[in-house]
């Protein structure tokens, strides 16, 4: 059962297996179906032993996961989560079609060659060939990371919802920085069309370019997401479950300031960018559990690869 697991910094450690894994290995959820924790995972559940609230009206304090030697090794675990919802919360998720992981650090993909036309073709004559090969080039995949400096004289006394608000934040800029290279290697040599002043008959005719694939998302700078989202022709459109804008023609209008301020991209989010990465969101766990906190690294390494060439556009505005 989850109250007899021991915790130790180990877990951490196991190769190829995140803090949680560990844990599901020696506490299963599948145990708990048909029970009042059957939607919790092994880390929630942990929680639960210790009586540590991070939310709500009773929430603890920073200081609660350091009541004893096995609650302070949740803790890593608690700020990897936190930083991890802002990571996800974030631009990536509406334009990456796939997560591939990498062993290294470079990351050579295959492309697929599908020039030839799609048609009849009469009998005995070989049929038009997709040819799939190997890249002629490797993504090389670079750090992106943050050096936190906190004191735990400083978080000892903070709730935890407002410290993992701190945290989430942390990790909103952090994608950021990394959708920036996710957009510029969606914009690279893409179909381009320019204009001198955006206006929606611009934006229908980016959506018009799309031919097999659709245009499922437009991503533009905060200054152009304003301009399009007063235009006359979006005053009866409403946001979706997400909160964001649909244009009249589907497409969902995504703010970012990962976009060049000189284009707005249309993509087909389902064909469009691969997300490889050889590492999750990695902490320096150690110093976390022995409260040496005066400075937290948080970093992960990951690059871009176009998957589909055919499913990004670009308005340029000259």
């Amino acid at each position: 059962m989850y109250n007899e697991i021991r915790l130790e910094k180990g877990l951490y450690n196991l190769s190829g297996k995140s803090f949680t894994a560990a844990l599901e290995e020696l506490d299963p959820s599948s145990a708990y179906s048909g029970t009042s924790l059957e939607k919790l995972d092994a880390f929630e559940r942990q929680l639960k032993r210790f009586n540590i609230r991070v939310s709500g009206s009773g929430c603890d304090c920073v200081e609660k996961f350091f009541t004893s030697t096995e609650t302070a090794v949740l803790f890593p675990e608690f700020v990897t989560r936190c930083i991890r919802k802002g990571f996800d919360e974030t631009v990536l998720s509406s334009v990456c079609a796939a997560k591939t992981i990498s062993n290294s650090g470079q990351y050579l993909g295959c492309d697929l060659d599908d020039t030839a036309a799609y048609a009849v073709t009469a009998q005995t004559v070989q049929l038009p060939a997709a040819t799939v090969k190997e890249s002629a080039s490797a993504v090389t995949l670079a750090k992106y990371g943050r050096l936190i400096n906190a004191s735990y004289e400083a978080i000892r006394p903070q709730r935890l919802d407002v410290f993992g608000i701190m945290l989430r934040s942390i990790g909103v800029r952090l994608a950021l920085s990394v959708a920036k290279e996710a957009a510029s290697v969606l914009a690279a040599s893409a179909v381009q069309i320019t204009t001198s002043k955006l206006s929606y008959a611009d934006l229908a005719a980016l959506y018009g370019k799309f031919d097999c694939f659709d245009m499922t998302t437009v991503l533009a700078s905060p200054e152009n997401a304003s301009l399009i989202a007063a235009m006359d022709q979006l005053s009866e459109c409403k946001a979706n479950a997400d909160g964001k804008i649909v244009l009249p023609f589907g497409s969902e209008l995504v703010k970012t300031s990962a976009a060049p301020a000189n284009k707005i991209i249309g993509l087909d989010r389902n064909f469009a960018l691969e997300f490889i990465t050889s590492t999750d969101l990695v902490l320096e766990t150690d110093k976390l559990i022995d409260r040496q906190l005066d400075q937290i690294t948080v970093s992960i390494v990951c690059g871009f690869r176009k998957i589909t060439p055919d499913a990004v556009k670009v308005l340029v505005i000259s």
